[in-house]
């Protein structure tokens, strides 16, 4: 009887020993999900500011060509770009008010490359388009594959075709 006492006792103490564990196991889970958003969303800003630095790099080599009007032969003014970069940072871009497929063909051209719809996805967002629903990324991929502007060319990567296809006469 003394036995059973003492084997009830220490499952009670490691019961409890358990126990504390795994609540300070969850405690560290979650302090470490908050890091990861945290992460997470400094990632996208970080992605957001080098896209914006490439294209100013892109402007400043432009900005070595001259143009030529009614007042002669003159170079490029400098582009001031903060402005871009700040309508950018705000959520503010030229894809506002555009339907997915509309706002992914022209980013598709722009880069010239097919593209996975995650990454198209993620542009898509940072160019001011919300994209409703449970699944964003597959709402992404339905509606390009339902346009003929788009080719698939592996899974849920799209290209943009030069001409959309037309059906056969």
């Amino acid at each position: 009887m003394e036995e059973l006492k003492d084997i009830i006792v220490g499952l009670e103490q490691r019961i409890s020993a358990y126990k504390t564990r795994l609540q300070e196991l969850e405690k560290k889970r979650g302090r470490l999900e908050d890091e990861i958003a945290t992460i997470k969303k400094y990632l996208e800003l970080a992605e957001t500011l080098y896209r914006v630095e490439a294209d100013k790099a892109k402007l400043a080599s432009l900005s070595s060509q001259i143009i030529t009007d009614d007042k002669g032969v003159r170079p490029v003014p400098d582009m001031d770009v903060t402005d871009q970069s700040r309508e950018i940072l705000l959520g503010r871009s030229k894809y506002v008010g555009m339907s997915v497929p509309e706002a992914a063909y022209q980013i598709l051209r722009e880069t010239r490359r097919a593209m996975h719809a995650k990454e198209l996805f993620q542009r898509l967002v940072e160019g001011g388009i919300r994209i409703k629903g449970k699944t964003p990324l597959t709402s992404v991929a339905t509606s390009l594959k339902r346009d003929k502007r788009f080719r698939k060319v592996g899974p849920n990567t799209f290209e943009a075709l030069e001409t959309p296809l037309t059906e056969a006469v």
